[in-house]
């Protein structure tokens, strides 16, 4: 059954045909990086993780078994309008120098009413790519992109967001929001 297919039948069968939860935008988003929001940014991408699998074959058995052995998280790519302000740049300056700031940050997910609904948290971070601005005379309409890589040492989704999505879906329900 579909996402779309369950939630039709979870409203029929709790006569709440009327009410929706539709889904977040994923352009209505924020970021802090060490308790400071770090407005204005265009693109975040790489927000994964995955858990490496160690393929075991097994004589005589056809097909094989897998393990689980450690997760991965790709970097995370932060890109955004180049203005005056220099704080990526000096950043990853400072680590290309060997001076290795290891920041915590999250990524914020907001709901059209701009509240924070769901984030994520990445720990220890640190710039290893700066990118600028492509040129191109001919197009002059287009913005001057900065962009960033950082590798971190894990990614977790903050509790508060269940929590918090839990009590949407309990007062939208009970007709309490106008979702």
């Amino acid at each position: 059954m579909s996402i779309v297919g369950a939630n039709a039948a979870f409203a029929a069968s709790t006569g709440q045909l009327g009410i929706r939860l539709d889904p977040y935008m994923g352009y209505n988003f924020l970021l802090e990086i060490d308790g400071l929001l770090t407005g204005g940014f265009s693109r975040v991408s790489g927000l994964s993780s995955e858990i490496v699998l160690e393929e075991y074959q097994e004589g005589g058995v056809n097909g094989s078994h897998k393990f689980p052995t450690r997760v991965n998280y790709p970097p995370l790519v932060l890109s955004r309008g180049l203005t005056d302000i220099d704080t990526l740049w000096s950043w990853y300056w400072n680590a290309s120098q060997g001076n290795v700031l290891r920041l915590n940050g999250s990524i914020m997910l907001l709901d059209r009413q701009r509240i924070p609904v769901v984030w994520w948290n990445f720990r220890s971070a640190y710039p290893v790519k700066w990118t600028g601005p492509e040129f191109e005379a001919s197009n002059t309409n287009q913005l001057a992109i900065e962009s960033i890589e950082l590798v971190h040492s894990g990614l977790e989704k903050h509790r508060a967001t269940q929590i918090a999505g839990a009590g949407r879906s309990i007062a939208s329900l009970g007709g309490l929001t106008g979702v």
